[in-house]
């Protein structure tokens, strides 16, 4: 007589795969979901790095600085209309556009700040040189 045990393999098989299946809608459901909340510190960091860009940056990256305004006016549209992941995404866009700014007004500066440092120097060298 064969008193072989059923095999736990095979049977928890179609088990393993409907939990997968299960798993994979849930996160494929929570991937699609909006979260529903207005994203209030997103947009005032977004606010925040945008007025910070326009001061001094304004005059050095000011295509920067123009998008980032653009896109913090795109996201207080979104908001308005309650599209709260565009409006993040536009945040965030925004954020990372006046930082940009802010960056390559930074080396603008320095750029500016070297070239004076070696017009200086090559005046020292030329006063020397008459010596």
């Amino acid at each position: 007589m064969n008193t072989r045990e059923p095999n736990t393999l095979s049977t928890a098989r179609p088990f393993a795969a409907a939990a997968v299946i299960a798993a994979l809608a849930i996160l494929t459901l929570a991937g699609c979901a909006s979260t529903g909340d207005m994203p209030r510190e997103q947009m005032a960091v977004a606010k925040a790095a945008v007025d910070r860009a326009a001061g001094p940056a304004g005059a050095d990256a000011p295509v920067e600085v123009s998008q980032a305004r653009d896109k913090l006016e795109r996201a207080n549209a979104a908001v308005a209309r309650k599209d709260y992941d565009e409006a993040r995404r536009l945040a965030e866009e925004a954020e990372a556009d006046a930082n940009l700014a802010e960056a390559k007004s930074h080396s603008v500066r320095s750029n500016r700040a070297l070239g004076e440092v070696r017009e200086g120097i090559r005046q020292l060298r030329e006063e020397i040189s008459r010596r």
